[in-house]
């Protein structure tokens, strides 16, 4: 199993919507993600840069890859577009983070 971690960002103002646009996430994207090996799934906020910052597992199997070519994830990217920093085709800026410590 490996853990990775990412950095996104959201526009400033935008944290309430963001929220509650992931707390009514879609069941079909959700599925989606889950068949493609996500689990343990965590976004947080840093408030005082917008930053998101991801973490979650997969398996070494995982079909992460092929997440952007599916309809539901281009519709969620879409969906998603007006608040976050995003590339032209709407996909979240996404930065990847190096593990640097890690207690178990």
């Amino acid at each position: 199993m490996e853990t990775i971690a990412f950095r996104m960002t959201l526009k400033p103002g935008k944290q309430d919507e963001y929220r509650q646009r992931h707390d009514a996430i879609w069941p079909e994207l959700a599925d989606a993600l889950r068949e493609a090996g996500i689990h343990d799934y965590w976004i947080f906020l840093d408030e005082s840069t917008h930053h998101l910052f991801a973490v979650l597992k997969r398996p070494a199997d995982h079909g992460m890859d092929a997440l952007p070519g599916l309809p539901v994830m281009r519709r969620w990217w879409d969906y998603m577009a007006d608040l976050m920093d995003t590339e032209t085709d709407h996909a979240p800026i996404v930065v990847p983070l190096t593990p640097m410590f890690h207690l178990a």
